[in-house]
């Protein structure tokens, strides 16, 4: 079964940590999709640039209309995601759970349908 993992993050807060923090961070993830390639579990995944490079388009009066990003007000943004292959659900939660940015900000896994 094919889970997306959504990784979540406060840019401010992420800018705020030591850089000594945020390598390890980094190297941990590193270690884990190393881990997930070696396993056969990792179909693939990348980090997003920051929400200030994003751009909403909505659909009004058949025309689209495009704002620079963010478009909602929030303090945590989607800053990447990965998607796996595994057995259960239970696996992808605990993927989920030892990727770093679940101890600082949130994991979301979510089924991939079809």
């Amino acid at each position: 079964m094919k889970y997306m993992l959504l990784i979540y993050q406060n840019p401010a807060a992420w800018a705020a940590l030591p850089e000594d923090e945020r390598t390890e961070v980094m190297g941990e993830a590193g270690t884990i999709m190393g881990e997930l390639e070696k396993s056969g579990e990792w179909v693939g995944g990348a980090g997003l640039l920051p929400p200030a490079e994003s751009k909403g388009v909505r659909l009004r009066d058949g025309a689209p209309v495009v704002t620079d990003g963010p478009y909602i007000e929030a303090k945590e943004y989607l800053a990447g995601y990965l998607t796996v292959d595994v057995a259960s659900e239970e696996r992808a939660i605990e993927i989920a759970a030892r990727w770093p940015d679940a101890r600082y900000w949130g994991m979301e896994v979510r089924r991939v349908a079809g």
